[in-house]
């Protein structure tokens, strides 16, 4: 019988390991920076926010996802829970827009080139771009989000994002 082959002998896991770090390292060096303590959560690769909830052991509703919108033709992030839908109407009221649309991947996908596609943190503010938060996520004591990759989160307390981040608290989630 063949010896098991661990991933620890790869030659390629130091390769592996920098690309893994790169999209995380803007945020964890601006909450260093910011004396934020935070928790990192690596998880097997997911894709939409309930597969990620499900990958890293986190209900759906204490997970924040980010959502790309276009408010007045302005790039903007909207912040909700995992497991809620996002009501566009609700939203274009609260930021008291005239128009609020889903942004195409190919229009953001560029403004995060540190980040893998769909994978860009809460932090608007880090990208020069407004960030709305449901009320939903306020009142929660901790905040986990994608740090960048579709394999890593980072969870802080929810005061530390506000501080940081700034966000515009509304109602734009149904239920």
């Amino acid at each position: 019988m063949a010896p098991a082959c661990r991933w620890e002998d790869d030659p390629r896991l130091p390769e592996v390991r920098k690309e893994l770090a790169m999209p995380v390292q803007k945020l964890k060096d601006f909450l260093d920076a910011n004396g934020v303590r935070y928790v990192t959560i690596v998880h097997s690769k997911a894709f939409t926010a309930q597969e990620t909830a499900a990958s890293a052991h986190i209900k759906g509703k204490e997970l924040a996802k980010t959502v790309m919108v276009k408010l007045d033709g302005k790039m903007a992030m909207a912040v909700l829970p995992a497991s809620f839908p996002l009501d566009l109407n609700l939203l274009r009221q609260a930021a008291g827009g005239s128009q609020v649309e889903l942004a195409s991947e190919k229009e953001f996908r560029d403004l995060f080139p540190d980040c893998e596609a769909g994978a860009m943190p809460p932090f608007g503010n880090l990208y020069g771009m407004d960030v709305f938060v449901a009320e939903r996520l306020a009142g929660d004591e901790q905040i986990a989000f994608n740090a960048g990759s579709h394999t890593e989160l980072v969870q802080l307390a929810y005061a530390d994002f506000e501080r940081l981040v700034k966000p515009t608290v509304a109602r734009f989630v149904s239920g």
